[in-house]
């Protein structure tokens, strides 16, 4: 049997990151190449061919639509390519979870592809990246891991992009958690545990196109006290879409309410999410009239993710909508 071979993308992030000293709490992101790295990873002797590819070397604050358009035509093209089995994304944590989102929508599941960060920079005490990566390769080499979607790594839990956010600033310990499910997987360097069978079909094609361009979505935090004109000056720009960071279960002030149910009715596609970190938005009875969609298990930024690929989609009924965020 042949050995896999795994393409990795590189874009930076902590686990690219440079200190400077073991010591330092504060460091650079994406300092290190994808091509120094892989040959860091050498000495581990995986049983892995690896192709590297550096897209970005960037802190993952300041990844947007450029670098989601680079990786996704660089991870379509690997999945039309017999020469590799799976791929690998390195990344930045703070928008990892919005990247895997969005890859997860918009790339068929021929392969598996693993996005993996690190909480600590490489050159720290208890740096924790290479771990990680080579956990993230025993993922991305399994066959198994087909069908899953988008997967992300950390520590060692395998979390499903739908699912993953990021829970903590510092440490290493559960800076990941997955909801509604949790890990999916426990994986580590020697082994690796499936919590049952994937959910959807390996040859399933991706249930959206990648956005030609990328539709305004701004996200508006909800706290006591907001007035209404914080909406209006969000939506300045022409934006077709917004999503509530709502407080408790999408709950929001009455005035802010009131403006964002009149520009509802005329046309814009309004998102209730929750601030909370875990629990659902489910629809409450003025849903209807006000044309507002329950975000259902998605947070806020996933939620902006979801809307933007479905506007972008020609997708703009509120109905329609809804059956989005409901899907699994």
């Amino acid at each position: 049997m042949s050995r896999p071979s795994i393409l990795v993308l590189g874009t930076g992030g902590t686990i690219a990151g440079i200190a400077g000293d073991a010591m330092r709490h504060d460091y650079r992101p994406g300092q290190i190449g994808i091509d120094e790295w892989l040959e860091d990873a050498a000495q581990f002797a995986m049983d892995v061919d690896f192709r590297g590819v550096q897209i970005a070397n960037i802190g993952s604050e300041d990844i947007g639509f450029e670098v989601w358009r680079a990786l996704h035509r660089a991870i379509a093209e690997a999945m039309t390519d017999d020469d590799i089995d799976g791929v690998i994304v390195t990344h930045g944590t703070d928008t990892a979870e919005e990247t895997a989102f969005l890859l997860d929508l918009t790339l068929p599941l021929s392969k598996p592809v693993v996005m993996v960060g690190a909480m600590r920079p490489a050159d720290v005490v208890g740096s924790d990246g290479m771990r990680n990566f080579v956990n993230a390769v025993r993922v991305a080499s399994d066959p198994s891991a087909k069908g899953r979607g988008v997967l992300v790594v950390m520590g060692d839990r395998v979390l499903a992009a739908r699912d993953a956010r990021k829970v903590r600033t510092r440490g290493t310990d559960d800076a990941f958690r997955g909801f509604p499910r949790g890990g999916v997987a426990l994986v580590t360097p020697s082994a690796l545990e499936w919590f049952g069978a994937p959910w959807r079909e390996p040859d399933w094609p991706a249930r959206y196109a990648f956005p030609a361009e990328f539709e305004s979505v701004p996200i508006l935090y909800a706290a006591g006290g907001v007035q209404p004109r914080i909406a209006e000056r969000l939506l300045e720009d022409g934006a077709r879409g917004l999503v509530v960071a709502g407080v408790g279960e999408g709950n929001m002030p009455d005035p802010l309410r009131q403006v964002l149910a009149a520009r509802a009715r005329d046309g814009l596609a309004v998102v209730r999410a929750s601030r909370v970190d875990e629990g659902l938005v489910d629809r409450e009875p003025k849903d209807e009239a006000n044309r507002f969609v329950a975000a259902r298990a998605l947070n806020p930024q996933k939620s902006r993710i979801l809307l933007m690929v479905l506007l972008a989609n020609g997708i703009s009924d509120p109905t329609a909508i809804q059956q989005a965020f409901d899907r699994p």
